[in-house]
């Protein structure tokens, strides 16, 4: 574990990054994050205590380990602004997946936001999500037609889900859907903790011609409470850094990787 980049990082900005160590090493130590952040066992152990309040670790002695259970899921505004350029990568390889003129669907999602923040330089789209904070981007574009889902605000997800937005779905046909999701695995496909969340992302999936995963490299190799997709209905995965191996065995499983480019 090398030291952290010069200059004194927030306590915000201290967690995330914490969080990004977990998610790469699975544990961490006080004494390591000591060294790591040039700062005191004092200042570790409160950020270790108001992470795993907020459900994001569990805190063991001497250090912590990241969160596994199947059904945790960290609030919107906790994932915001974690791994932000490994979501920004994902997005700027996605863009180049949509034409002028589609109909795409974007899931709810941190990653699928930063999808929707380059959009602008498409023309013509018709977006349809359940994702308000997408909606709120997507709004300011002149460009765009912008169809929202209906049903029952989940709140601390920002979005929407349930049978009224699940009804209009089955109505519609999209060129393209844009899923975010939880975990990733070949054995399990896409999954996520929270079963209402799963049902909503089926009926997006099944609306669209092609269905394309954006995934960070961190959510490999896991697995949730819910599946929403076998790896036999995913089209392609956009992602920000995968082993060769891995790449491979997707690809002979019939699924197209897109890695993302600095």
């Amino acid at each position: 574990m090398v030291s952290a980049a010069n200059g004194t990082l927030f306590a915000q900005e201290r967690k995330l990054k914490i969080m990004e160590l977990l998610a790469q090493n699975k544990k961490v130590t006080v004494a390591e994050l000591c060294k790591f952040f040039n700062v005191s066992s004092a200042t570790i152990r409160n950020d270790l205590r108001e992470l795993d309040n907020n459900g994001q670790l569990i805190r063991t002695h001497g250090g912590a380990i990241i969160e596994t259970k199947t059904g945790f899921e960290p609030m919107t505004a906790q994932k915001k602004d974690f791994d932000l350029r490994g979501k920004q990568l994902i997005a700027k390889a996605a863009i180049n997946l949509i034409e002028d003129g589609d109909n795409i669907i974007l899931d709810a999602g941190t990653t699928t936001l930063e999808l929707a923040k380059l959009l602008y330089q498409k023309k013509n789209l018709t977006v349809v999500t359940n994702d308000l904070e997408i909606v709120r981007t997507l709004e300011n574009f002149d460009t765009l037609h912008i169809i929202l889902m209906g049903g029952m605000v989940r709140k601390n997800y920002n979005c929407t889900i349930g049978v009224q937005g699940q009804k209009m779905l089955s109505g519609l046909t999209v060129d393209k859907a844009f899923m975010g999701t939880h975990s990733f695995s070949i054995d399990k496909g896409a999954t996520t903790p929270d079963i209402n969340q799963a049902e909503t992302k089926k009926a997006m999936i099944e609306s669209a011609v092609k269905i394309i995963l954006l995934c960070s490299h961190h959510k490999l190799g896991k697995a949730s409470f819910a599946q929403f997709a076998s790896l036999d209905e995913i089209d392609t995965l956009v992602i920000d850094n995968i082993e060769e191996n891995m790449k491979i065995t997707l690809e002979e499983q019939g699924v197209a990787v897109v890695v993302g480019a600095s």
